[in-house]
């Protein structure tokens, strides 16, 4: 029996429950992020790629392991304690690990030794954990990818795919030589390499049944291996005593509604998706007669969700499009992969927490994980945990309440955030994250992201507005925030139009209330590719109402990074818009950026200089700028993430004596205050890594300050966006 949530209910349970724990006095929250950078060698290059992929912990779970396929290498993180984890080093392998185990106190990785896809090969590696050296290995018959050891100990399975090259022939299978299955016999917890038992898959498949590519292994307590054969959308399981294939069935596929298939700077989850092939990635067996797979896609598929069939291969449950609006109301939906496979569902725990059996799903795509707990029915969600980039392997620890996530990418080498390592636990209180997130409306979620400007309602406390910048191009938009909720919620999105359609070449980075029911709106222009630097005056239902172009002798210093935030000071004939200018344009001098300044009444443009911190590296610019108790605030920050983040600082101009010359002339140089450094409540907000960009603050009626910072709409970011209440401005310091 298909039991399929269908739109409307899907949208009743989002509203109920979306990122709160059903029994709210329990819930996992981060505690912990380890760069696995910091595994290299001493007198390693610091820019060296590293990774984790798959992660298993020691039997005691004090010591995790996970494969770093990059480095060709294992890595070590000492988790005595959970809190602060610690380097354990790494131990190099001839080849590429692909998989990690644990079995009877020692670790097993399958290495892949392929010189080629014609001529795929591999090994076991077995590695004693006290003295972190490789101990033996067995050959194996191609290229392995998942390892799994028996519950009882007495068997490891291997799924050896021997995938395919998709640069030949389009990628399109079959592409020989076959995959298979290979099970060996444990003594001591080590495989003996001559008990190998070579399980054919071929010919069960409808898909290339010539060419099976098996992906994931996992064993239940009965000792039956589940095998995912993922390019051909095929589940097999197999008696790891005989092996025998016991059964095997299609994995199918589903009819997917309320999703976005348009890769377009849009977030618009209205679109449908029929016979979309599931092809599995990850299984995990809940029971000796139910498993759960994780549909990522690969080859000509992906069902964006996550599926729980019988043992003869009997949809019991399938989560159809809510996996994309989980994602989606916490800011991480990535729209890059609409027209791929969305929010990717890759990696899968399931795990007995106390009386609570809960299965975690990896999103790939969108970084997060989310969690259900297994009712025997219908998963119940819990809530979504915030990861790094690209989490793949997951590895749950009971006994010590905690949780353990291995994300893949490395952005070394374009400057962003590393590859790591993070835990979480179980315990009493509330979900941590998300710090904001959007309702369901009109039965989909509102997708939003890249928050890049803030500002405060002028006379109700709590209500705040956001805009997100060019990364949604076709259509800008402003947010409305209910900040008195906990989490903050976006409770409604106001498109941005010019004669009624929604507004193209803008990249809004800063937003001020006119006082009259509706926005002053900065958008940071590029030249290059037509964008205009402009100030536009919209109305409450987002509708373009004035274009207040740059003036012709600041554009003549244009350099690309320009306006970056906008607020609204005086009154009558004197009000002026004051807008924070991020970098240095040509006519400044090294280390000071303007603040300029426009009066709508007459059109007089003017400016200040403001003086930069110093960085250690990168660059340093502003981000936002309010005005607030006579004085304007002002986010100064580098661009730097993690552990090389060192300004991200609220700083403070008095209006008293704020007065702004002509362009052109001499510009006076403004003091400025230090008022907050923001880097521990990034910190504390979440215990993640320190990410880049705060370039919304706020300061309400009620003279609550807030911040949130801009997730880049997940493109090449952990998707993570930390909005933080400060409290009263007054007490700050």
């Amino acid at each position: 029996m298909r039991k399929y949530l269908v739109p409307g209910a899907l949208a009743a349970a989002l509203s109920a429950t979306t990122a709160m724990p059903a029994s709210a006095d329990m819930a996992f929250n981060r505690i912990a992020t380890f760069p696995v950078a910091a595994n290299l060698p001493a007198g390693s290059d610091a820019a060296t790629e590293t990774s984790s992929e798959i992660v298993a912990a020691s039997e005691d779970g004090k010591l995790l392991i996970y494969s770093d396929s990059p480095l060709g290498a294992v890595g070590f993180v000492d988790i005595s304690d959970a809190r602060s984890p610690k380097a354990g080093g790494i131990l190099k392998i001839d080849g590429e690990p692909t998989s990690v185990v644990i079995s009877g106190g020692k670790a097993i990785a399958g290495v892949n030794t392929s010189a080629r896809f014609t001529e795929p090969s591999g090994n076991l590696m077995v590695i004693d954990l006290e003295t972190r050296t490789a101990a033996a290995s067995c050959a194996l018959a191609g290229q392995p990818d998942s390892v799994a050891v028996g519950r009882d100990g007495k068997y490891l399975a291997v799924a050896i795919e021997n995938e395919r090259d998709e640069d030949f022939n389009d990628g399109v299978i079959p592409q020989m030589p076959a995959g298979n299955l290979q099970i060996f016999a444990l003594d001591n917890g080590e495989p003996v390499c001559d008990t190998v038992k070579t399980v054919d898959l071929t010919g069960i498949a409808e898909i290339a049944g010539e060419d099976p590519e098996p992906e994931f292994v996992d064993f239940n307590e009965a000792g039956e291996i589940a095998v995912t054969l993922q390019e051909n959308n095929h589940i097999a399981i197999v008696s790891a005593e005989s092996g025998k294939i016991v059964s095997h069935f299609s994995a199918g596929s589903a009819d997917i509604a309320g999703i976005d298939l348009s890769d377009d700077g849009a977030l618009d989850f209205t679109e449908q998706a029929g016979g979309l092939r599931r092809e599995p990635d990850a299984v995990k067996w809940l029971d000796d007669g139910r498993l759960v797979t994780a549909n990522e896609g690969d080859y000509e598929g992906g069902s964006r969700g996550f599926t729980i069939f019988s043992k003869q291969g009997e949809v019991l449950f399938d989560s159809g499009a809510e996996l994309e609006h989980r994602a989606a109301t916490a800011g991480h939906y990535p729209d890059k992969r609409s027209d791929a496979k969305g929010a990717e569902p890759e990696g899968l725990e399931v795990k007995r927490f106390g009386d609570t059996q809960y299965i975690f799903v990896a999103l790939e795509r969108a970084s997060l994980i989310a969690v259900y707990r297994d009712t025997g029915d219908a998963p119940e969600f819990v809530q979504v945990l915030p990861s790094g980039i690209g989490p793949e392997g997951l590895v749950a620890i009971p006994g010590r309440n905690l949780l353990v996530t291995a994300n893949e990418a490395d952005l070394v080498e374009d400057g962003g955030a590393r590859s790591h390592v993070m835990v979480y636990a179980l315990g009493e209180g509330r979900a941590a994250y998300p710090t904001i997130r959007s309702v369901m409306k009109d039965g989909a979620p509102i997708g939003w992201g890249a928050l890049s400007g803030l500002a405060a309602d002028p006379s109700q406390a709590g209500k705040l507005y956001a805009v997100s910048d060019s990364f949604y191009r076709s259509h800008p938009a402003i947010f409305v925030i209910d900040a008195t909720s906990e989490p903050a919620e976006i409770t409604d999105r106001i498109v941005v139009t010019r004669d009624g359609a929604p507004a193209q070449k803008l990249d809004l980075e800063g937003i001020v209330s006119d006082g009259e029911g509706g926005f002053w709106l900065a958008s940071e222009g590029r030249s290059d590719r037509l964008t205009p630097h402009a100030l536009y005056r919209v109305d409450g239902k987002g509708e373009i109402r004035q274009e207040v172009a740059l003036p012709a002798e600041l554009l003549a210093q244009e350099i690309r990074f320009g306006m970056e935030g906008v607020t609204l000071v005086g009154e009558g004939d004197d009000q002026m818009l004051v807008v924070a200018m991020q970098r240095e344009w040509k006519d400044d001098p090294a280390g000071q950026v303007k603040l300029v300044a426009y009066k709508p009444v007459s059109g007089e443009w003017s400016a200040v200089r403001y003086p930069l911190d110093k960085g250690e590296a990168g660059w340093v610019g502003l981000s936002e700028i309010t005005a607030h108790d006579g004085k304007l605030h002002i986010v100064e920050r580098d661009n730097q993430i993690g552990a090389a983040a060192r300004i991200k600082r609220l700083y403070s101009v008095a209006l008293d004596g704020f007065a702004p010359a002509a362009l052109g002339g001499e510009l006076p140089l403004v003091e400025k205050t230090l008022e907050r450094d923001l880097i521990e409540d990034m910190r504390q907000a979440t215990n993640g890594f320190v990410v880049d960009k705060i370039e919304g603050f706020a300061i309400d009626a009620a003279g609550n300050a807030f911040f949130v910072t801009d997730n880049d709409g997940t493109d090449d970011s952990s998707g993570e966006t930390i909005f933080v209440n400060l409290g009263q401005l007054k007490a700050m310091n």
